[in-house]
């Protein structure tokens, strides 16, 4: 079910056989007929993760990617949208003259051709499955499976099922009956499952793995418990001293690297220092982050792990103070007196930007560490226009049209050497600036002093671009220093303000290349300065 943790779980399972010496790629199937996530609600879905192709995912890719280390692409990430319309197109091209299109063996045989593409350039492909076993638009999916166990064999295929064990506190037992239900459900369409990991509150001891090994057939050394952990950082090593690792090794038939404790060590040198800040904090800094999807926790993922990540990189403790844009701007400066540090993360469409604007000029005035994001470096903008510039009705062409719109809709760009152009009206995904970007860092700069380096990439996902075309000189005049640009000059990265000990926003989203062991420079450099505050 969702948000049971298959993400993680996934992500885990990749970076232990990393330890271990092997290769790994990881792939998700989800289930939806959208053709990507790109247009769906956060509240209803999550974040959105964009991979440094432009592909617009899951938000587990993040997971996979903070993980492993590894690069996913487009390749990596399958949808029924995608499914049914490349079986389409190859109808409409005339590919399956005289037969009629099926389920089985079409639309099967392109999720098996998905799952399979590029196996031969690793040693696993790790494949997540969205959804819930039983649900009817994961049937294909199923059964795609299916048919690959038998045609592959069980010694290349692993068949592993996350399930959920409720804790009852009246009786304070653990339930294995939603687990039986769920296996026997796979094993209804021809699934057996090799290895049950077991989700919940409390950890299973050797009777309720006796109990779910005889009822769901599977070995009981197999049966590993996946309790709930104090961050997700501390995964991998619980995994691990579970056994996962191990009874992978041996279902496939391959050395165990553990002789010694050497995979002891390996999952120490790799995790280590993340666990130690994890666990042992050295001090402890308070973020304010100003934003609209606080009812759903996944809708900042990314963003709340690279924070994580800034502060496991200064041996510092982040507590995130989640402020909702939208309400009373005095109850939000309330909430801002106490905190050393405020972010405005990416958004989209006018709600709550006032809240924002408003918690970007409290972080001005008061000499605050601020780092904005996307709509963050925009909302930016505007404030110094409106506060400083005496343009009181500056305003974003996303917002409005009535006003002076000093961010607007860029119809021309170039990318490596390409013009690439959009047009307002063509579809939400197709107006997009979406995937890896140069920019030319400024000598001399905050920003330069963070990065190293003159020139970077990052990923971005945003419709919209300082018009520095026509308000140069008004921004110039109200402070901004236009640190990175992209590389033909034409669209503002990053900014910044000398008149502040740390202001700086950028246009991309850093989070999305933050790791757990190599914090990205903004966040990391975000934190230091919050801990010095």
């Amino acid at each position: 079910m969702s948000s049971i943790g298959k993400g993680i779980t996934s992500a885990t399972i990749g970076s232990l056989l990393q330890i271990h010496g092997f290769s790994v790629r990881i792939k998700k199937m989800d289930p939806y007929i959208n053709v990507d996530p790109g247009t769906m609600s956060p509240y209803k879905h999550g974040e959105v993760f964009v991979m440094g192709d432009g592909c617009e995912s899951d938000l587990d890719f993040g997971h996979y990617e903070r993980f492993t280390d590894i690069k996913c692409s487009a390749a990596d990430a399958l949808t029924t949208g995608k499914v049914y319309k490349k079986v389409l197109t190859k109808e409409r091209l005339g590919d399956y003259l005289g037969s009629d299109i099926q389920v089985i063996p079409h639309i099967t045989g392109e999720i098996k051709e998905f799952i399979m593409d590029g196996h031969e350039d690793v040693d696993f492909i790790i494949c997540e499955v969205g959804g819930t076993v039983g649900d009817i638009e994961g049937l294909p999916y199923i059964e795609a499976i299916r048919q690959l166990t038998i045609e592959l064999g069980k010694s290349r295929t692993l068949c592993a099922h996350l399930t959920y064990l409720p804790y009852m506190k009246t009786s304070e037992e653990l339930k294995t009956k939603p687990t039986q239900h769920s296996v026997k459900q796979l094993q209804s369409m021809g699934v057996q499952p090799d290895m049950i990991l077991c989700r919940g509150e409390k950890d299973i001891d050797d009777a309720i793995r006796e109990k779910i090994s005889m009822f769901c057939n599977v070995k009981k050394e197999n049966i590993i418990a996946a309790s709930d952990a104090e961050n997700i950082y501390l995964i991998p090593n619980m995994y691990h001293l579970a056994g996962v690792d191990k009874q992978i090794c041996d279902h496939f038939g391959i050395l165990y690297y553990n002789s010694e404790g050497q995979a002891e060590n390996k999952i120490k040198e790799k995790w280590g220092a993340v666990e130690h800040s994890i666990l042992k904090p050295s001090k402890t800094v308070k973020i304010a982050v100003v934003g609209k999807y606080m009812r759903m926790k996944d809708a900042y993922i990314s963003l709340s792990q690279a924070i994580c990540h800034g502060g496991f990189a200064n041996d510092a403790k982040v507590d995130v103070d989640w402020v909702d844009s939208r309400a009373d701007l005095d109850e939000i400066k309330s909430k801002l007196k106490d905190v050393s540090g405020i972010l405005i993360p990416g958004g989209f469409d006018s709600s709550g930007i006032e809240g924002k604007i408003a918690s970007i000029k409290y972080a001005r005035e008061n000499k605050i560490p601020f780092l904005g994001i996307c709509l963050g470096l925009q909302l930016a903008v505007i404030e110094a226009c409106r506060n400083i510039a005496g343009i009181e009705n500056a305003t974003s062409r996303e917002f409005s049209d009535d006003g002076e719109c000093v961010i607007d809709f860029m119809q021309n760009w170039e990318k490596d050497g390409v013009l690439e152009s959009r047009s307002q009206s063509g579809g939400k995904g197709e107006t997009m600036r979406l995937g890896n970007y140069c920019c030319k860092i400024l000598p001399e700069t905050l920003a330069h002093k963070i990065y190293g380096v003159t020139e970077i990439t990052e990923r971005h996902r945003h419709r919209f671009e300082v018009n520095i075309k026509k308000y140069k000189d008004v921004f110039e005049k109200a402070g901004l220093i236009f640190s990175g640009m992209s590389t033909d000059g034409v669209l503002p990265e990053i900014i910044e303000r000398q008149d502040h000990p740390f202001f700086i926003a950028t246009q991309a989203h850093p989070e999305f290349r933050s790791r757990p062991f190599a914090a990205h420079p903004l966040f990391a450099s975000f934190i230091e300065a919050a801990t010095g505050f």
